[in-house]
C-alpha cells in the first residue's frame, strides 16, 4: 500500500548535513513489510537541499560545502536579496542539488551503498527547520 508523510528535520544553519537517522527515524513504520519498492524524498523549500554523498569522513560534508560556495559565490550581483545577501545563491545551489531523492527500498529498508548516507544541503547562514515529503510507493 502506498504511504506518505511530511515531517520536519531540527533546524541547522548553513552546510552539508547527514539527516539519515533523522530520517529512518520518522519513516521505518513506512518501510516495514516493503519488499521491493521506492522512496522518495521531497525538501518543501527552495533553499536548501536534498543529496547522497559520503557518510563516513565529516571532511567530505565541509568540503562540498566549500566547493558549493566557490561554485555560486555570494559575492556575485544578485538581484534577488530580498532575506539577505545569501538569498539567490542559495536559491541557485538549491537548484543544482536538486529537491528530492529516489531511493530503492529492498526487505523493509533503504537499499543505500555502503558508504552513501542522506545529506540535508543547508544553504542559509540562519537556523531553518526544514519540511520533507516521504512517499513510499511498494
Amino acid at each position: 500500500m502506498p504511504a506518505q508523510k511530511t515531517f520536519t528535520l531540527a533546524s541547522r544553519g548553513k552546510g552539508c548535513h547527514l539527516v539519515q537517522s533523522e530520517v529512518e527515524r520518522e519513516i521505518g513504520d513506512m518501510l516495514r513489510g516493503v519488499q521491493v519498492g521506492i522512496l522518495t524524498l521531497f525538501i518543501q523549500h527552495t533553499s536548501a537541499a536534498l543529496s547522497l554523498n559520503e557518510n563516513f569522513d565529516r571532511d567530505v560534508r565541509t568540503d562540498m560545502d566549500m566547493a558549493l560556495d566557490h561554485a555560486v559565490p555570494e559575492s556575485l550581483p544578485w538581484r534577488h536579496t530580498d532575506e539577505g545577501p545569501d538569498d539567490s545563491a542559495s536559491h541557485t545551489k538549491a537548484s543544482l542539488i536538486g529537491p528530492s531523492l529516489t531511493i530503492p527500498i529492498t526487505q523493509g529498508h533503504m537499499n543505500l551503498g555502503t558508504w552513501q548516507g542522506i545529506y540535508l544541503c543547508e544553504f542559509r547562514r540562519a537556523k531553518h527547520a526544514r519540511r520533507l515529503v516521504a512517499t513510499v510507493l511498494p
